[in-house]
């Protein structure tokens, strides 16, 4: 039955629907499965088994009875330790939010628990959510299923290794620098970050009531298949009460349109952030794939942008909304740092602490920036229907936890600054587009390679579209031989 373990959330749901299995059978699958393997991965960090066994009976109960609880109905599956969810702590792995208990669940919890999702655990997430790894004083470290000596990524590090590893049926996780892309591509799964504000996040939040959406930040599912992602997004997606008096949902999709209908441009290198050979690999096969498959095919098409501009861009707006999570006295600290920068300072370290401690009218200037950005991509994607690129320079590193200062990433003979990673995330986080990931295979050590699809603001049910059809072409997800 191990093999269950593996199946689609959309393929569980259908087998309890059918009474192939039970909810209950089913649960208890994936409990024992965590109970053997999650020891020594530490994916899922918070056990809510008994309050989901009590789901999972009802599940049973309204089957029985014929009805249907929606297109998750009966699927066990976990969620980023980030969310709000009933009786559970949610810390963002900072001790000092150990004591922060929420007394509801976000809205996207609330969504998946109507749609029929069972809910048994969270997993593990890096401190303060800010890093390409997923380890905390509270909770550890957590490994990657594919090579254990190595991260699963990072911010949703813990959610893409559980899903990976057949823990869990489903994972919902966030993403403003990555933080769903490069783990769905460290461990070899799908993961799809969606336009900005296209899923209502409240109760996705530091301690207190949060009615703000975040900048660049968004929430949105990590699944082991295509169709997976499509039908959590459209669970998880659509307005909050108030946009909803006079706006509806509803998103373009492929049509019926096949790979040989579209038009592909390709962006599998850049000189602000080199990928390694076998990633750039990656990117030139799911580009030949759509080429042999009739596609048009463009590894010469750009936005009409210097893309240092969206990276600036995104630097400054990523560290000035990472700076609004400080507690007032951190905050007072970094202003003094700022202070004290000397106006001719132009290095790296210098530009960040400005941009975390940017007034509202330098905020606003590079906003106009980013906003200028959107209506480039805007007429980019007028003449193109997705933009396929790397997700991050390499296969998943070895774990390091030194000081952020200390840290590089080594790109086949070259290394480069930690942080430099988060170009590919950016380049398209900025301007608020959607990207999926897909995999395609593992390479000589085993280790998973992922490539996001993009595609224009809006465009959620196109790219998901293009990663069913290439996921048709075998692009899928491999489960780690240790946990089959």
């Amino acid at each position: 039955m191990d093999d269950v373990a593996f199946l689609a959330a959309t393929e569980l749901a259908r087998k309890v629907k059918s009474k192939e299995i039970s909810c209950v059978e089913l649960l208890q699958h994936y409990l024992d499965r965590v109970d053997r393997f999650n020891g020594e991965l530490n994916a899922i960090v918070v056990d809510i088994r008994e309050q989901a066994i009590g789901d999972a009976r009802r599940a049973d109960a309204a089957i029985a009875k014929g009805e249907n609880l929606g297109p998750l109905h009966g699927v066990p599956m976990t969620v980023k330790e980030a969310y709000n969810v009933v009786g559970t702590a949610t810390t963002w792995g900072n001790p000092t939010w150990v004591e922060n208990i929420p007394d509801s669940d976000a809205i996207p919890i609330r969504k998946l628990k109507a749609a029929g999702a069972v809910i048994f655990g969270k997993t593990n997430v890096p401190l303060m959510l800010g890093d390409f790894q997923s380890y905390n004083d509270i909770y550890g470290t957590t490994n990657n299923p594919f090579d254990l000596e190595r991260t699963p990524g990072g911010s949703s590090g813990g959610s893409a290794a559980a899903l990976a590893a057949g823990l869990t049926g489903l994972e919902s996780g966030s993403d403003i620098g990555g933080s769903i892309r490069n783990p769905a591509h460290y461990c070899g799964i799908f993961g799809h970050k969606p336009t900005h504000d296209l899923v209502w996040m409240r109760g996705y939040s530091p301690p207190g009531k949060y009615y703000a959406t975040p900048d660049i930040s968004v929430v949105g599912p990590l699944a082991r298949s295509a169709a997976d992602l499509e039908a959590a997004l459209r669970i998880m997606a659509g307005p909050d009460d108030i946009k909803a008096r006079g706006y509806r949902l509803d998103l373009p999709n492929l049509g019926g349109r096949k790979l040989a209908d579209l038009k592909v441009a390709v962006w599998k290198d850049d000189d602000l952030c080199r990928v390694s050979r076998e990633v750039r690999g990656r990117v030139e096969a799911v580009a030949e794939a759509c080429r042999h498959a009739g596609a048009a095919v463009d590894e010469n098409a750009r936005p009409n942008f210097d893309a240092s501009r969206s990276s600036e861009s995104f630097a400054w707006l990523l560290n000035a909304t990472l700076a609004s999570r400080l507690s007032d006295e951190q905050y007072a600290g970094l202003s003094a740092a700022v202070e004290q920068l000397d106006p001719n300072d132009q290095s790296p370290t210098a530009h960040n602490l400005r941009a975390q401690g940017a007034s509202f009218r330098e905020w606003s200037q590079v906003n106009e920036l980013r906003h200028q950005l959107r209506w480039l991509w805007h007429e980019f994607f007028e003449n193109h229907d997705v933009l396929i690129a790397p997700i991050m320079p390499t296969a998943a590193f070895p774990h390091d936890q030194r000081d952020f200062s200390e840290r590089t990433i080594t790109v086949d003979e070259n290394s480069m600054p930690y942080f430099d990673q988060a170009f590919w995330a950016g380049l398209t986080g900025v301007s608020y587009l959607p990207s999926t990931v897909i995999p395609t295979g593992l390479n000589a050590d085993g280790l998973p390679i992922g490539v996001q699809i993009v595609g224009p603001e809006y465009g959620d049910l196109t790219t998901i579209g293009v990663a069913k059809l290439l996921e048709a072409e075998g692009f899928s997800f491999t489960p780690p031989e240790a946990y089959c």
